[in-house]
């Protein structure tokens, strides 16, 4: 359970949470703000404060990126020399791979895509809104959130898909089971020889991939694609950008310490006050204007950590990608490298994507970051606002 603040003075600020929606661990007191507007952490009711929630333009420009990503796939890859000798690429060939390229579409961006919609349509805002609050102003937060949560998600698929067919374009590493793919012409190997030391180890060629006799071109360029793993990387950039939406929205994080001090309620033993107030100064963070209190509760009392079931909502993807990967392996497809690099390629991309529209989990109440103004659009000027 993450602490949340009070204040005495109208004006004042706190962080919410969409865990308040698990009953009476944050009841709503008297003096709350009702729940932020942007990241500035603004009242949506507050007078004379006008809020435009708009779709971005991103939605049409992420597709753009894949599709540059789709059109690398239809590229030749690049033939790396291989020899009819080594073992990494002696395994069989299997046609029936445990996780398909389209039931990967659907684990990786229909389901995720699925969940972060009902996800915001039932817990955003949360009931920390305030009493009156016009629905309207609600479910522009939803859609805003929405948005915001989708362009995430399409933003982290289209990159991974980007970089990883490119990738596997440029360096054209065989797979596993490449032997099995080419159908080599073992008795002409010579002829196709690129390099090596017949007269030291016999028979050791380096061949080109014209030893092939493989008929379908499409099994044998495929065949020199081992680098890096596209199931990897796109289950990896989809699945833990789940997962960091339902821990941001749930709260899910290891407890820490704010920098001001958090004083026990007379009314509930699971809630904690801040006894401080936040002075004006527009150049600095809310957070960094806040005075301590001169009676601060004990250290261990001022945060606790998350119910131990919430932990299976982030886990759930983390271990659906994990097995993904792991399909490649076992199927042949990939070299272990190669798996690994894909997922950590997809895990810096969904990392990176998720801050990019989110606040950070911890101090972020589970909320994205507000639109941005009309000055600050497009170009906002060298040095601005410094």
């Amino acid at each position: 359970m993450t602490p949340r603040c009070a204040s005495s003075s109208p004006g004042a600020m706190r962080p919410t949470h969409f865990l308040n929606h698990l009953s009476i661990l944050f009841p709503r007191t008297e003096g709350d703000t009702e729940y932020p507007d942007s990241k500035h952490g603004q009242n949506l009711n507050a007078p004379n404060r006008v809020v435009h929630p708009r779709l971005d333009n991103h939605n049409v420009k992420y597709p753009a990126i894949a599709a540059v990503g789709a059109g690398f796939w239809k590229i030749t890859p690049n033939h790396r020399p291989f020899t009819l000798t080594d073992p990494s690429i002696s395994f069989p060939y299997v046609e029936h791979e445990k996780i398909s390229t389209a039931v990967l579409f659907v684990v990786s961006l229909i389901a995720p895509a699925v969940i972060i919609f009902f996800v915001i349509m039932i817990f955003v805002p949360g009931p920390s809104v305030a009493p009156g609050t016009p629905q309207s102003k609600i479910w522009k937060r939803k859609l805003w959130e929405w948005n915001t949560g989708w362009l995430g998600l399409g933003l982290s698929l289209a990159l991974s898909f980007f970089f990883t067919q490119g990738m596997k374009n440029l360096f054209g590493k065989p797979r596993p089971d490449l032997l099995s793919r080419c159908h080599p012409d073992y008795e002409n190997q010579a002829n196709y020889a690129l390099g090596g030391f017949p007269t030291v180890l016999n028979g050791f060629y380096l061949v080109s991939s014209t030893i092939c006799q493989q008929k379908d071109q499409g099994i044998l360029n495929d065949g020199f694609s081992s680098f890096p793993s596209g199931h990897s990387s796109y289950s990896w950039a989809g699945l833990l950008y789940l997962a960091l939406i339902l821990a941001s929205k749930f709260q899910i994080t290891v407890p820490y310490l704010l920098p001001f001090s958090y004083t026990a309620t007379s009314t509930s033993s699971s809630v904690f006050r801040v006894n401080a107030k936040i002075t004006p100064n527009t150049h600095s963070s809310p957070i960094s204007s806040i005075s301590p209190t001169k009676n601060p509760a004990p250290l261990r009392t001022q945060s606790a950590a998350p119910p131990t079931y919430l932990l299976i909502l982030p886990l759930i993807p983390i271990c659906a990608a994990v097995y993904i990967s792991s399909t490649r392996f076992s199927d042949f497809r990939h070299h272990g490298f190669d798996i690994l690099f894909g997922s950590l390629m997809g895990s810096v991309i969904s990392i990176f994507s998720f801050r990019l529209y989110h606040l950070p989990i911890r101090r972020g109440g589970g909320w994205s970051w507000g639109p941005r103004s009309e000055a600050k659009a497009f170009w906002s000027g060298v040095g601005a606002g410094g």
